[in-house]
């Protein structure tokens, strides 16, 4: 990005410089320009901040991988670019690798490497717990891990309840189609 092109780029005019589909200045019949630019020519629009979740002091991400595998933990601090120290309330202080977690949309403000008990009371001021488990995220996982523990029976208990409830649909679909036929 030369001088010479934010010249360009704040001028009103730049005709004949450019093809109009290159034009810095060229806007679609939609309003928007092309590239990063707002209808107004020469001025640039803010870029969208395609990242919301960051590694940060205080991010909540899940355990993906491991003996701790689907747990919440706190990142309490940075080691270098692929390790991180991680801590919750129901586990010992450990390093883990970022692959091994998955940034969530929940942080909390804390300190750099905060004594358990300041985590502990973070966390619990902060409502993560409930923040989680409220989550679209946190349900589906829920949901998940209770399919995962029904037994043969249940299973089967359960296919009988879906089974009743699509009768009881298609019921009421078929009234409803007399009804609007009618």
């Amino acid at each position: 990005f030369t001088l010479a092109r934010a010249r360009l780029i704040t001028t009103l005019d730049g005709e004949g410089l450019y093809p109009p589909f290159a034009n810095p200045n060229y806007h679609s019949p939609s309003g928007l320009g092309i590239h990063s630019r707002s209808y107004y020519p020469g001025i640039l629009r803010e870029p969208k901040m395609p990242f919301k979740r960051f590694v940060e002091i205080g991010r909540v991400a899940l355990v993906n991988y491991g003996k701790d595998y689907g747990k919440l933990v706190v990142i309490v601090d940075v080691i270098d670019q692929n390790r991180a120290l991680v801590d919750a309330p129901d586990m010992v202080r450990t390093q883990m690798n970022f692959r091994r977690l998955t940034l969530t949309d929940i942080k909390i403000d804390i300190k750099r490497v905060p004594k358990k008990k300041t985590l502990i009371a973070a966390m619990e001021a902060a409502d993560v717990k409930n923040k989680w488990e409220n989550s679209s995220w946190g349900r589906k996982l829920i949901v998940q891990k209770r399919r995962a523990s029904l037994n043969d029976f249940d299973r089967f208990k359960l296919m009988l309840a879906k089974i009743k409830r699509a009768g009881v649909i298609r019921q009421e679909l078929a009234k409803l189609k007399r009804q609007s036929a009618a």
